[in-house]
């Protein structure tokens, strides 16, 4: 990550941790091309935003902490001990001390599979994996982070590419729409139609 409070959080050592902490999914390869879209595109928050997670995760104090083999995984604060801190791994109820200044926040559960991490109240370099690593294995591959348009790469053929996806977008501002090459696109066209030379959206 960058220095305290960047709002850059996509950087090399990111994706370093990403290839670690994305094991591809054998049934996103076997998936048929006849499904529906638009489960490629949306996220129901409804099913997303549930009230027994969020007490969990107020209850449990949970936290991020440094894997090696995960990059990152998820732990409850027990105890906290000057400069240290004792967690529970979350995954198996190990007890674990780490330095405090190794732990980062975890977002309450209603920001799962935000489509743009600006949004994220902890910005964090454990997050944004976290949340990009959320939303690949739900088939979602486009994730705003601010201006930026970040992009997995399903390694499958996906059909969003279709010409009605392009009507979907074709005339939609940028946040009236999921991530997807086709917002990018649509924004820099009415960029050009309303004669501004500087495109600041990247992808």
């Amino acid at each position: 990550m960058g220095a305290a409070g960047s709002r850059w959080p996509v950087c090399s050592c990111v994706w370093w941790h990403l290839v670690l902490w994305l094991k591809f999914p054998a049934e996103m390869s076997q998936r048929s091309g006849q499904e529906d879209p638009e489960r490629y595109l949306f996220v129901d928050r409804a099913v997303v935003y549930n009230p027994t997670a969020q007490a969990d995760w107020t209850a449990k104090r949970l936290v991020w902490i440094p894997s090696e083999r995960n990059g990152f995984e998820a732990a409850s604060v027990r105890e906290e001990r000057g400069d240290e801190v004792v967690v529970e791994l979350a995954e198996n109820g190990k007890k674990a001390i780490v330095n405090k200044d190794d732990i980062q926040k975890m977002n309450p559960p209603k920001f799962s599979k935000v489509e743009d991490m600006a949004e994220l109240t902890c910005l964090n370099e454990a997050s944004v994996l976290h949340n990009l690593k959320d939303r690949y294995y739900s088939g979602l591959i486009y994730t705003y982070s601010g201006l930026f348009c970040v992009v997995i790469n399903p390694y499958k053929n996906l059909p969003i590419y279709s010409e009605n996806i392009i009507e979907m977008y074709r005339g939609k501002k940028r946040h009236e729409m999921p991530p997807h090459i086709y917002a990018i696109s649509e924004s820099a066209y009415r960029c050009m139609l309303q004669g501004k030379s500087a495109l600041h959206t990247q992808c």
